[in-house]
């Protein structure tokens, strides 16, 4: 009973249009920036070990496609219709294709 007499009594912080649209602008651009080059570099290292081509053929040819890959998923970041799920269409993809190499083998969670 007391704390809700505490909390009616405490101003509300009240975030005006504009810095609500700033907010949002600078969670995309993180997202864009991180997230997207995380996305890239999972990608790049799925498709170095998948591709059917010599070892050195197949990381050239991953790392070339992530300049694409990387392009795209900052396109895509802002022409969503939120960040949430801009973020979330990041983490996402991520979050599968860091199983896959996992269950591949081929990510090394390893600090040492």
């Amino acid at each position: 009973m007391q704390a809700s007499a505490i909390t009616e009594n405490m101003p509300r912080l009240r975030l005006s249009a504009a810095a609500i649209y700033r907010l949002g602008v600078a969670s995309r651009s993180i997202a864009a920036i991180a997230g997207g080059y995380v996305l890239a570099a999972l990608v790049t290292m799925l498709l170095s070990v998948c591709l059917p081509m010599a070892r050195a053929e197949a990381v050239m040819t991953a790392t070339l496609l992530s300049f694409a890959i990387y392009t795209c998923a900052v396109l895509w970041v802002f022409a969503t219709g939120s960040a949430l799920r801009a973020w979330l269409g990041l983490l996402i993809p991520g979050a599968v294709i860091a199983a896959i190499l996992q269950w591949m083998g081929a990510l090394s969670w390893s600090l040492a």
